[in-house]
């Protein structure tokens, strides 16, 4: 194949910087194949598998320390890039130097390389400066519409853009556009970051406080699909609404089993199931059954290419943005009670201690006995069980606190926190805020997936099948060294993270801290996300060194391809896998920022609502973080997180103390600390900048006096700091994303 041969041309250690022509010769092509050769050239290099330079010649891009990758932009400007080989560290892109790279583009950098960062032994972030935009994570925007002297421009919504972009009145678009409505742009060639973008209007999509306009821009901001294509939609109906009996052949027959569901109290797609039985006085036998969606999705089809496409299903505040169609995700492959359904089984043989003994995989069907949601199922835990299922519900959640121990013993970490769900009225209001505990419930079906999600990865590894794996790698050593640190600048015993043991105690500790939550926040941050990969690399999170993600076919794609991988034996190339891998973290990446900004928008309302009445509600909230110009608290109750500018403090002026880092009330002596709990309300909420400033709700009642010695102005800020910031602020409003299992 001719890329194949372009490839091992320029491996060559004899090979010199060659351009087309010269290449048509060098390869041995007559002339007629140029355009094919200059189609293959052209594709690699947005690959980032070549590079084009001076002279438009072409060469490896280790050859000139050029890194493919996709850069991820902060709201400062910054970029990082995560170079497509995985074996290079992230390397730090200043704003300077990111040229017109926006968010999840891929692009090609140089790496700048210092005689330190040269040695061995250096450990230094790697910096470098874009050089080439590869590919476009999306070309359109989604922003407010807004009106100069001279001509119309498009604020981004996303704080991650910081550029104004350069519209014409918009012409055939369905609707006139009036200045503050939200638009959708489609973004022209943008060459120089010296310049601000410019694009067109191809939607207008209404006034931002009219109903569905919120969630419309978010849909359209991430490239979230509404409706799903006419043949896609054919092809599920094909399927039918039943299972036939042909459907049957080959499967093991499950259906006397006490199979049952556990899930969210609004879940539809219901994709594992468990089954429980003694299988002797000191052993049980255990039936993990997850949808079997590779029966009626089949590769190649339309289904199949829209699945991939997706990546994913996104659970926005108001809706979700399934990756298949209702008739398979609600229907046909969810595991609903009452009704037939078809299942790959992981059947585990489980000593009493929680030890796995054996394990089986096969194609099953099932008849679901019962569908609990999680409250139901930890409300029966709670008391003595009536009957055999809640019988076994109780032995379930006996046995998965065994493994669960031993998994903590064996190292795992413990990274959750509660989750706050919102609950909106018929008019898409925020109705109220439930906090969501990783209960006994939770636990019983974590584990069990967790195991199944185990033997799956090892069964794939002992078969050396090419298949898809979920990893997340161990934190950089220089970021924990960072953190560690901070920890011991608050007086918190912490002994060497590299070390598992160590992690985990600390992570103990922090639990029975006022500080703990905290610095817990300040440990996630330092980890890795988590991944798709087609090399195993092992779950940090989970210290599992065999993992992959095989429990939810009918919402993740990357269970499909495992599930075809494991059982039909239809495994993709490695190239193809990896392509996938990478496709289906960015999908994940690009849910996870709808899903948070579709939280945002309806908590933002809500505030902005509580601000008009005049009455705003007060919340706890913990101090994160101390500057200067105030601090910063989560809000547990909102899931989110904001700013107390010391300007919104009016009891006194106050100091920044950086050698003990808090503040300091230079008349009362009050202290402002990390770690402290606060009642605050919300002062500001900037939907543009898409931040929220909090107050106190009660001053006099909250803040500590100091205990001794007097308040001085630190050499840094002699003067305090209340006149206003002096650092680029933090997102002010920010949901902090754990690494996924």
């Amino acid at each position: 194949m001719l890329p194949d041969t372009l490839l091992k041309l320029l491996a060559r250690r004899d090979y010199l910087p060659l351009n087309v022509p010269e290449l048509l010769r060098a390869l041995g092509l007559a002339s007629n194949r140029q355009q094919e050769l200059q189609r293959v050239l052209r594709d690699l290099e947005k690959a980032g598998r070549i590079a084009r330079i001076k002279g438009n010649r072409y060469i490896q891009p280790c050859e000139a320390d050029l890194i493919p990758g996709r850069i991820r932009m902060n709201r400062q400007g910054n970029g990082f890039l995560q170079p497509d080989d995985r074996s290079l560290k992230e390397i730090a892109i200043p704003a300077s130097a990111t040229s017109t790279a926006l968010h999840e583009d891929r692009v090609l950098v140089r790496r700048e390389l210092t005689p330190m960062s040269l040695r061995s032994d250096a450990r230094p972030s790697a910096t470098g400066t874009v050089v080439r935009i590869l590919e476009r994570r999306r070309t359109q925007i989604v922003g407010t519409l807004q009106r100069s002297r001279q001509f119309l421009y498009v604020i981004p919504d996303d704080p991650r853009i910081p550029h104004d972009v350069y519209v014409t009145p918009p012409s055939d678009v369905g609707r006139p556009a009036q200045v503050g409505d939200k638009v959708v742009v489609e973004m022209r060639e943008w060459v120089s970051r010296h310049t601000n973008p410019e694009g067109e209007i191809v939607e207008v999509l209404g006034p931002p406080d009219a109903e569905g306009v919120d969630m419309l821009s978010v849909l359209r901001q991430y490239g979230l699909p509404i409706r799903f294509p006419q043949n896609v939609l054919q092809e599920a109906r094909s399927i039918g609404t039943n299972i036939q009996s042909r459907d049957f052949e080959g499967r093991v027959d499950c259906r006397q089993h006490q199979v049952i569901t556990i899930d969210p109290d609004d879940a539809k797609d219901f994709d594992d199931a468990i089954c429980l039985q003694r299988a002797g006085t000191d052993q049980w036998r255990l039936w993990v059954h997850i949808a079997d969606v590779s029966h009626y999705v089949r590769p190649g089809t339309a289904l199949d290419l829209e699945a991939r496409k997706r990546g994913n299903s996104t659970y926005l505040v108001d809706r979700v943005i399934p990756m298949l169609p209702e008739a398979l995700s609600n229907e046909l492959c969810s595991l609903k009670p009452g009704v037939d359904r078809l299942t790959k089984c992981v059947e585990f043989l489980v000593s009493n201690e929680g030890r796995v003994l054996n394990t089986k995989f096969y194609s099953a069907m099932i008849h679901s006995q019962r569908r609990f949601s999680y409250q139901e199922a930890f409300a029966i835990l709670q008391r003595k069980p009536d009957g055999p299922i809640e019988q076994m519900l109780h032995q379930a959640h006996e046995l998965a606190q065994r493994i669960r121990r031993a998994r903590f013993k064996a190292g795992s970490l413990e990274l959750s926190f509660p989750e706050m769900k919102i609950r909106l009225d018929e008019r898409g209001r925020v109705a109220r805020i439930e906090k969501v505990v990783n209960d006994a419930s939770h636990q019983l079906i974590e584990e069990y997936m967790l195991l199944a999600n185990e033997a799956v990865a090892a069964r794939l590894m002992h078969l050396r099948s090419p298949a898809i794996f979920r990893v997340h790698e161990a934190p950089d050593e220089k970021r924990l060294q960072e953190y560690r640190e901070d920890v011991l600048g608050h007086k918190v015993p912490c002994g060497d993270l590299r070390q598992r043991l160590e992690v985990q105690r600390l992570l103990h500790k922090l639990d029975s801290l006022p500080i703990g939550p905290a610095l817990k926040l300040g440990f996630l941050k330092s980890l890795m996300r988590a991944r798709y990969s087609v090399e195993p690399l092992g779950h940090y999170g989970l210290a599992k060194q065999k993992y992959t993600h095989f429990t939810s076919p009918i919402r993740r794609y990357a269970d499909l391809v495992v599930h075809r991988t494991l059982f039909e034996k239809k495994s993709a190339s490695p190239p193809a896998l990896k392509e996938i891998a990478d496709h289906i973290s960015v999908t994940e990446r690009n849910s996870a920022d709808a899903e948070r900004d579709s939280r945002d928008i309806k908590l933002f309302a809500f505030l902005k609502a509580q601000l008009k009445s005049g009455r705003p509600e007060p919340y706890p909230a913990l101090v994160t973080d101390v500057r200067n110009f105030g601090f910063f608290v989560d809000v547990p109750g909102l899931a989110m997180s904001g700013l107390v500018p010391l300007s919104a403090i009016e009891d006194d002026f106050y100091v920044f103390d950086p050698a003990r880092n808090h503040l300091v009330g230079r008349r009362t002596r009050r202290i402002i600390r990390l770690g402290d709990n606060l009642v605050v309300q919300v002062a500001k909420v900037d939907t543009f900048k898409k931040q929220v400033d909090f107050r106190l709700a009660d001053i006099p009642a909250q803040l500590p006096r100091r205990r001794k010695g007097p308040s001085r102005p630190s050499p840094q800020n002699p003067r305090g700091n209340n006149a206003g910031p002096k650092k680029p602020r933090k997102s002010a409003s920010k949901i902090t994303s754990l690494p996924s299992n």
